[in-house]
């Protein structure tokens, strides 16, 4: 990616798809050229914390809300340390913010931290050909980028793909660190970072837990080195069918029986370690409005997703796995992919959406409850 930031809003920009349709804009946020997969996100509010989620590595974010920017920037709603997003596509960028935590627009992050974005096009367009033709490989360019559309597919075609590529740990932290528990402690949880989100810690924090973040490279030897009551494995961006060392660190985890949480690519990784296959959606669901039925309440969930990736397990039958039973416990309701496994046969568990959700609704929080009373049972 190379970029400048001088005067975006009136500088020329267009957007090209790996299929040869383009559509042309102005830029937002910093300008030069920038390559990823082209995703949507249904989300009306939460765009900050969609910007700085590390799921989100190398993937092109098309907003379907028309208006974004609306409430500007803070330094207290971040997901992580940065952007992650590879690029931005917005329909109607707010002029003017207006929030009483705002500290700066959206345009000026997205310039100060060199992510380069595209407005002015029409993005329920775009947000239709993707669904119609499913997630591609896209690329943005303004200014001194902008060439012979012929010229800039090309490149386009020369980006990596979604499928095969391993990324958690190019987001992950390279050194552990520890998020205290609020109040008394009552737990300790080794946490795996394939691309943790910040609330995530800190949900469980809220309920006690003492939380170990420990890189995506950790070992079985250093999981149990922090002698944990439970183990979590994060949401993370890339191919689940690339994990192969998550996938073996948790099976260890599987063979002692600790209880196990895993959130998105969690799930995804718990689902290759009970020996089922993983599948790339056509368009993934992104967003915070995805219905969800929690099979073993019959609730149905408001969830929040970031997934383009799904588990191929079985909806109608309970599964022998070398961990036990195991079936699925959460369906999404638009489609019927997978939304949550659980063995039962030991304490293990894992969902597909975000129950921390941030941005997003509040139905999904009590897994985290779930996951105490797993830890309280295996203690007693």
């Amino acid at each position: 990616m190379t970029t400048s930031t001088r005067g975006a809003s009136r500088v020329p920009a267009v957007l090209v798809l790996e299929d040869g349709r383009a559509f042309r804009g102005r830029a937002y946020g910093a300008v030069g050229e920038t390559f990823g997969e082209a995703v949507f996100s249904t989300g009306m509010t939460g765009y900050q914390e969609t910007l700085t989620d590390p799921s989100y590595h190398r993937q092109v974010v098309v907003m379907t809300a028309p208006h974004v920017g609306n409430t500007g920037v803070n330094d207290e709603d971040p997901e992580s340390q940065r952007i992650w997003v590879a690029g931005y596509v917005v329909r109607d960028p707010a002029r003017l913010p207006s929030n009483w935590r705002s500290q700066r627009s959206l345009d000026e992050e997205l310039e100060r931290q060199g992510v380069v974005g595209i407005s002015g096009i029409d993005t329920r367009a775009l947000t239709r050909h993707l669904r119609e033709r499913g997630a591609m490989r896209v690329g943005i360019f303004s200014g001194d980028a902008v060439a012979d559309e012929a010229a800039l597919l090309a490149r386009v075609k020369e980006a990596p793909e979604m499928v095969g590529a391993d990324l958690s740990a190019e987001v992950a932290t390279k050194e552990t660190y520890v998020v205290p528990a609020i109040g008394m402690k009552k737990f300790t949880v080794a946490a795996i970072d394939l691309g943790i989100k910040g609330m995530t810690p800190h949900r469980m924090a809220e309920r006690g837990i003492e939380v170990h973040v420990l890189p995506a490279t950790a070992t079985l030897d250093e999981v149990y080195a922090v002698e944990p009551d439970g183990v979590f494995f994060s949401n993370g961006p890339g191919d689940p069918a690339t994990a192969d060392h998550p996938v073996s660190v948790m099976q260890g985890v599987l063979e002692r029986k600790t209880p196990l949480f895993g959130i998105c690519f969690g799930n995804q990784i718990l689902g290759r370690a009970l020996g089922f296959g993983t599948y790339k959606l056509k368009y993934g669901h992104r967003g915070i409005n995805q219905p969800v039925q929690d099979r073993t309440t019959g609730k149905v969930e408001v969830t929040a997703h970031n997934h383009g990736f799904a588990v191929d397990a079985p909806l109608d039958k309970v599964s022998d796995t070398k961990f036990g039973r195991a079936e699925v416990s959460h369906v999404c309701l638009n489609d019927q992919v997978v939304e949550g496994l659980q063995l039962l046969d030991q304490p293990a568990f894992s969902v597909q959406y975000h129950p921390e959700a941030a941005a997003g609704p509040h139905d999904a929080a009590y897994l985290f409850d779930r996951f105490v009373s797993l830890m309280e049972g295996q203690r007693a």
